[in-house]
């Protein structure tokens, strides 16, 4: 941790997973990168690191490209490359965001599931755990590492490999809604639901296979826009923000929703 940051026990949680879509790195409706975006979530992560809490990132690849355009009405490239080529997408996301990091003081490390030593290190548990306790902030690339897994079931995983106190899930709405909000102006935003609540309405904020695994073994999940400053800060410091789906707490919709 570096020096002069406060203590560790202004954050509510000891250690979060941050699953960001490919999408917070680039502009609204955009693709690619864009660094003013890139700077602002880096800004939002170091506040947060700076209060303590230890901090594993998962970025997605979808602002560079999503498997299933390769696949969609052609043969020419077979499913399992087409995420071979996501998770080479998540590593450029994960590159561009840890030199935004260490731009603003915060050690940084960038892990990929895919071997690739010229520009990430290897993914070994026991190393991360240890940046980690040194109070290095480490983004995880590459999903998996094996095609057929989402990103959000990657950052599941990793919250349980690393015995995380909660998966956030930050996205660019507010949270888990009964319908698409864009669409459905009368959606209705929850602020809890519990696992069977999530599953049971079909709702595709996270795939059903990350709610799964996180229900198994009681892993919590937050969904918050990050896009909101200073939410991510919230969100570690558990504030009401967002919806949290975990068990034993029946679905309730925010007021005036």
């Amino acid at each position: 941790m570096p020096d002069g940051d406060t203590a560790a026990d202004s954050s509510a949680y000891r250690r979060v997973i941050l699953k960001i879509s490919g999408e917070g790195l680039c502009g609204e409706g955009r693709r690619g990168i864009a660094m003013s975006c890139v700077v602002d979530l880096a800004e939002q992560i170091a506040r947060a690191a700076r209060s303590g809490v230890q901090i594993v990132v998962v970025p997605g690849g979808g602002n560079i490209l999503r498997g299933a355009q390769f696949t969609a009405g052609s043969a020419a490239i077979q499913e399992a490359t087409a995420h071979y080529m996501g998770m080479l997408a998540t590593v450029i996301n994960g590159l561009a965001l840890q030199d935004a990091l260490e731009s603003l003081g915060i050690e940084t490390r960038l892990a990929s599931a895919i071997r690739m030593e010229n520009v990430a290190e290897p993914y070994i548990r026991r190393r991360i755990d240890r940046h980690l306790e040194k109070g290095r902030v480490v983004i995880v690339a590459a999903g998996t590492g094996r095609p057929f897994v989402t990103t959000d079931t990657a950052a599941a995983q990793a919250a349980l490999e690393f015995k995380a106190d909660i998966l956030l899930k930050a996205t660019k709405v507010d949270g888990v809604f009964s319908d698409d909000p864009v669409r459905n102006p009368h959606a209705v935003l929850y602020n809890r639901l519990t696992y069977a609540d999530y599953l049971a309405r079909n709702l595709r904020v996270l795939d059903k296979e990350a709610v799964t695994k996180c229900a198994e073994h009681g892993m919590p999940i937050l969904v918050f826009n990050f896009h909101t400053v200073g939410n991510i800060e919230r969100a570690i410091r558990a504030e009401p923000v967002g919806t949290r789906i975990s068990a034993g707490e029946p679905a309730a919709a925010s007021p005036g929703k």
